[in-house]
């Protein structure tokens, strides 16, 4: 059974460029690390979700993946430290886990 692990970022307007600067530098660090997850980011064009959102989604094949995934960006010193300089934009933030459904 398949899963997807999904971070939500609302961000603040007025540091747009500053945020998606430093998501650039993630996107390139997933492609350079061996072994971070290579999630795809979204933002909302229509929906509940404001413009000001960013979603980052990678999908697994077991929960467990899903979880060493998760365990193994927090231990990345890297990714600690860009999350470092990009949370003072977030407004909020929050993780979600999808089970992927084979109906």
């Amino acid at each position: 059974m398949a899963y997807v692990l999904r971070f939500v970022q609302r961000f603040r307007p007025s540091s747009e460029k500053k945020f998606l600067d430093l998501e650039r530098e993630f996107a390139r660090l997933e492609r350079r690390r061996r072994g971070l997850p290579r999630g795809r980011r979204l933002r909302p064009y229509a929906g509940r979700e404001s413009t000001h959102t960013l979603v980052w989604e990678c999908e697994f094949r077991s929960l467990r993946e899903a979880e060493q995934a998760l365990a193994h960006l927090g231990a990345d010193r890297d990714h600690a430290k860009l999350l470092k300089r990009q949370i003072q934009f977030f407004l909020e933030a929050w993780t979600e886990i999808y089970e992927v459904l084979d109906l």
